[in-house]
């Protein structure tokens, strides 16, 4: 079984409320950094994005990437229950692999929501463990720190 990094935040909105966030792609490009646009193409039943196709832009990193999503907690979105939303790579230039997880967990009440964010990287490139593993963590980081900026400042708006 792969390694993987995990880090979590805790947000000031409800589980709902960073799902929102986390399920809209077209938005990415404007809190997220690394990502310069997010296509949609394929959608749920309910809606929600099954593939979705990212292009990075993160210096010595470019990639264009599809990656697919499963979706769960969607019937607790209302009542502030727990949720999660993970994704594996379907086809990229330069990864082998890209798994990883987003877990909300109601936490104050259901007023604030520890995000849980998991990552598992592997690239077609040779790559020290201890180098990719702190790769991770710079993603995690910055995804989470980019995730809680964008949704408190837009909660309640």
């Amino acid at each position: 079984m792969a390694e993987h990094t995990r880090s979590s935040i805790t947000i000031e909105a409800t589980p709902a409320e960073v799902m929102s966030v986390i399920a809209d792609f077209a938005r990415y490009p404007e809190w997220t950094g690394e990502v310069k646009e997010a296509e949609v193409l394929a959608v749920d039943n309910e809606g929600r994005a099954e593939q979705v196709r990212l292009l990075l832009d993160a210096g010595a990193i470019r990639d264009e990437h599809t990656l697919a999503y499963d979706w769960s907690g969607g019937e607790n979105a209302g009542n502030g229950g727990e949720q999660a939303v993970s994704w594996s790579l379907v086809k990229s230039r330069m990864l082998r692999s890209l798994d990883g997880s987003y877990r909300l967990v109601p936490v104050d009440g259901g007023k604030h929501t520890e995000v849980t964010y998991q990552l598992t990287v592997d690239v077609k490139i040779p790559m020290l463990g201890t180098i990719k593993r702190k790769a991770e963590k710079v993603i995690i980081e910055r995804a989470l720190d980019g995730l809680k900026k964008r949704v408190e400042s837009t909660v309640g708006r």
